[in-house]
């Protein structure tokens, strides 16, 4: 008797054609064999790009260590500038500079770090991102340290010209960090670094308030190296950018640390092999900012960062010159001119109430960087910055009314709060819109020119301030309203983009 179905299929189809038929094999499938393939039926091994890694790989550990790090750089920028509101009144007395000797010692600055910056993004986008951020936080260390043993006016000059030169190599930091962040968590954690800025700042007040007064300026400018000795020391943790790596021609170092970064995440890869897409792309070549892809966006990301450091240092000069000269009970009405004219040599160094004025002004900040945070992901990076842009223009505008002191200081707070997000908010947009071959240099480049406009801004904050409040007001709010325009007409919006490899 036949035991199932299909034997009696094979038993009545033997009865008729006389053959003797075999039950067909059943095998389980060979589920290892399965492959990709094309359309023709080839075979096609299953690949995957570096976004699609660091995805995969997601926020752990990893990051947050690498946050650490970034975030003490960070600090060590915003020392080195805060630095400058308290050393300058101090040699200003003790050597008997003049107003313009005293101005130089800022712009010198800002000098060294519009040289520094297009100069380390070059150097990283050929040498690698890791030895350039040790080598530019070495010297910044150095430098700075002996800077705090000038022995007079000029060797200082030229102390704090290398400072700012090794400054320059602190968008590098970024740069790296940026590589290895997710997509959604890009603005995020690039704005976080904000908050370290405002932390160094808070630092350097409250190092001036307990330094200055017994120790003095050299004690205060040696100190205010600890956080980068402290920045040297973890860079032998720092990881190389896989991303430089592999544009490097090094893939095997690069499939190394996305595998420690895997496993200190405690994730996986995704299953294959890397794609190499970077293969003919041109590493580190100046051309490439202004090919036709990328020279509309160079030119008008140049426009807006220039707009960005000429407002928030900008602001923050203008800042101390209201608080210096007008009094509670006035309004900028009342002051024919805002001139800092002083009897006797004009010698006058900082008190504590100026001390606790640079202290509220640096928690004006936070607003700024909190606003940036919350709207970047959900309207997207163009319309935050170009929003920021008006704020400040709106904000600016409504100085040109006769107000009283207490208004006129909120209405420089929240400038400068939003003129704080502005600047950081394309410090997230830079690197993202740039391929990895360029991406160090484009983003050196633009802030080397955010470096100019703070170099330039004190002749406006300070100079023509003193002649016209109206005129001075005036030029921040038309760079404003042309840094808006330029924000909406900026080609890409990378919001949610993966990062470009070429």
């Amino acid at each position: 008797m036949a035991k199932n179905g299909v034997e009696l299929e094979l038993k009545d189809a033997e009865e008729m054609t006389g053959e003797k038929l075999r039950p067909p094999k059943t095998q389980r499938p060979n589920y290892e064999s399965l492959k990709e393939h094309n359309d023709n039926n080839e075979y096609v091994e299953q690949t995957f790009t570096l976004s699609e890694a660091v995805e995969a790989i997601g926020m752990g550990k990893f990051q947050i260590l690498l946050i650490l790090m970034a975030g003490f750089v960070n600090m060590c920028d915003s020392l080195e500038l805060l630095l400058l509101a308290v050393l300058s009144p101090a040699v200003h007395c003790l050597w008997h500079l003049s107003s313009w000797e005293e101005a130089f010692i800022t712009t010198i600055v800002f000098v060294g770090m519009a040289v520094g910056c297009p100069v380390w993004g070059w150097l990283s986008d050929n040498l690698g991102r890791k030895s350039m951020i040790i080598i530019s936080a070495s010297w910044l260390w150095y430098f700075g340290f002996i800077s705090s043993f000038s022995p007079h006016y000029f060797w200082l000059v030229a102390l704090r010209c290398l400072v700012g030169f090794g400054i320059g190599g602190i968008p590098t930091m970024y740069t790296l960090l940026i590589e290895f962040l997710p997509i959604h968590m890009r603005s995020y954690i690039i704005l976080c670094l904000a908050f370290f800025w405002a932390l160094g700042s808070t630092f350097m007040v409250v190092v001036a308030l307990i330094v200055m007064p017994t120790r003095g300026w050299r004690w205060m400018t040696a100190i205010a190296t600890i956080p980068v000795i402290i920045f040297i020391i973890l860079c032998r943790w720092l990881p190389e950018s896989p991303r430089y790596l592999i544009t490097a021609g090094e893939k095997e170092e690069g499939m190394e640390v996305l595998k420690r970064m895997a496993r200190i995440n405690g994730s996986k890869l995704p299953p294959g092999t890397l794609k190499i897409e970077t293969e003919t792309a041109e590493q580190g070549k100046i051309q490439v900012l202004f090919n036709s892809e990328y020279r509309l966006t160079t030119l008008l990301l140049w426009l807006t960062l220039f707009t960005s450091g000429f407002l928030y240092y900008g602001v923050v000069l203008m800042s101390a010159q209201v608080l210096q000269q007008v009094r509670p009970d006035e309004s900028i009405c009342d002051r024919e001119s805002l001139s800092t004219a002083t009897v006797g040599c004009g010698c006058q160094l900082l008190t504590v109430n100026d001390y606790m004025n640079l202290l509220w002004t640096t928690i004006a900040e936070y607003p700024g960087i909190l606003f940036t945070m919350l709207f970047m992901e959900r309207l997207g990076r163009k319309k935050t910055l170009a929003g920021e842009f008006f704020i400040i223009a709106a904000c600016l505008g409504l100085m040109f009314i006769c107000t009283e002191r207490t208004l006129l200081l909120v209405l420089l707070f929240l400038a400068r709060g939003m003129s704080l997000g502005v600047f950081q908010g394309f410090f997230v947009y830079a690197p993202e819109v740039y391929p990895t071959v360029i991406r160090s240099l484009g983003f050196g480049f633009c802030s080397t020119w955010a470096r100019i406009g703070g170099m330039l801004t004190p002749y406006i904050a300070q100079v023509l301030l003193r002649v016209s409040w109206n005129l001075s007001l005036s030029v921040y709010i038309s760079l404003s309203v042309m840094s808006l325009v330029a924000t909406l007409l900026l080609p890409y919006e990378t919001k949610g983009r993966p990062m470009q490899e070429m």
